[in-house]
């Protein structure tokens, strides 16, 4: 049975008919016996971040849709805990939240970028024992996460990169379309 920790990346198996999750890499922040909860790394959302903070007007960075609950909120990731206080450590190099004033002071100087931080609308999120279920089901590849892939600039990159890094048969999982009727 895989262990389910902070830093473990979700991969979507690539026939997952979900249409929050097909093809989607989520990165688990947190876990409890309660549950877990997580983000969405590779689904951009139709609006920047300065369409929904008026905080971030003039700042063009990306929102992604980090997953179905709680659409009205805003999350970030970031890899500077050097500059924004109060983030939580969910593996090396990735951090959880934060001052958000800070954050947006620190853009607005120049002093992060949009390699350096990524904000999400909504998060992804199991009830007790869900997420056991659908990794007993093989609805999730699993892996553990690492900054490149975490914060990779090249979002539609990010499910097939994800599985090519594990190799075998993983890898050519990555080439599989999205409906095998039509191959």
């Amino acid at each position: 049975m895989i262990h389910i920790t902070p830093g473990l990346l979700l991969i979507s198996d690539p026939f997952l008919k979900d249409a929050n999750f097909s093809r989607s890499v989520v990165l688990i922040c947190d876990h409890q016996s309660e549950g877990s909860f997580g983000f969405v790394l590779n689904k951009l959302y139709e609006h920047k971040l300065s369409d929904m903070l008026k905080t971030f007007d003039d700042i063009d960075f990306p929102l992604f849709y980090g997953g179905p609950v709680q659409t009205n909120t805003i999350h970030f990731l970031h890899k500077r805990p050097d500059l924004i206080e109060g983030g939580n450590k969910i593996i090396e190099n990735i951090y959880w939240g934060g001052d958000f004033d800070e954050v947006a002071i620190l853009i607005k100087e120049n002093k992060i970028s949009n390699s350096d931080i990524r904000f999400f609308i909504g998060y992804s999120g199991w009830g007790e024992g869900q997420l056991k279920d659908e990794l007993r089901t093989k609805s999730w590849i699993t892996r553990n996460a690492n900054s490149s892939l975490v914060f990779n600039s090249s979002v539609d990159d990010i499910w097939g990169s994800a599985l090519k890094d594990l190799g075998g048969e993983y890898a050519q999982m990555a080439n599989y379309p999205l409906d095998p009727q039509l191959n």
